[in-house]
């Protein structure tokens, strides 16, 4: 656990986040021009997160009075290169009203210090390539741009025909 300003902790998602951590990826999503793209349930992220084998985690910032005010949910790589896992931060927000406290910069730092706690190699993200001000924060923190590397996605039918392909 990590003591902030006004109060505010930054500690592991705990079982009873649930809501909170919801509320932060549809705020997300909103502000991602994509409002109707979250079909996660808190019943899903129970599962996910503290069921019987988690395959994602997450950091909180809660404030004094016990409401969710930042998020950085994550989940381990593989490097193949360099023989060892990695962060892959997937979704990184702080409620517009708590930005300009330092919970963004305090969330990826505990992501840093689990890289290096844990002898992981990587700490990586995608970006919105329109997002401005969060590219800015990222190149001021000293991330760069992988613009080599281009995002690749399959899903809904062409993920159900590729599967076909290989059954």
């Amino acid at each position: 656990m990590t003591d902030l300003k006004d109060g505010a902790v930054l500690r592991p998602a705990r079982a009873g986040d649930e809501e909170g951590i919801l509320a932060c990826i549809q705020a997300l999503a909103d502000y991602e021009r994509e409002p109707d793209a979250v079909d996660n349930t808190v019943a899903m992220l129970t599962e996910t997160l503290f069921g019987d084998d988690p395959r994602a985690f997450a950091f909180v910032v809660d404030g004094p009075e016990g409401g969710i005010r930042a998020i950085a949910i994550w989940f381990l790589t593989y490097s193949t290169w360099t023989g060892r896992h990695g962060i892959w931060l997937e979704d990184l927000y702080v409620h517009e009203r708590y930005r300009a406290n330092g919970y963004g910069v305090a969330l990826l730092a505990a992501l840093a210090a689990e890289c290096l706690d844990r002898g992981y190699s990587r700490l990586e993200w995608t970006v919105l390539d329109w997002n401005e001000p969060a590219i800015g924060f990222y190149r001021a923190l000293g991330a760069e741009a992988m613009d080599e590397w281009t995002t690749r996605r399959v899903t809904g039918d062409a993920l159900t025909a590729l599967a076909a392909r290989g059954r």
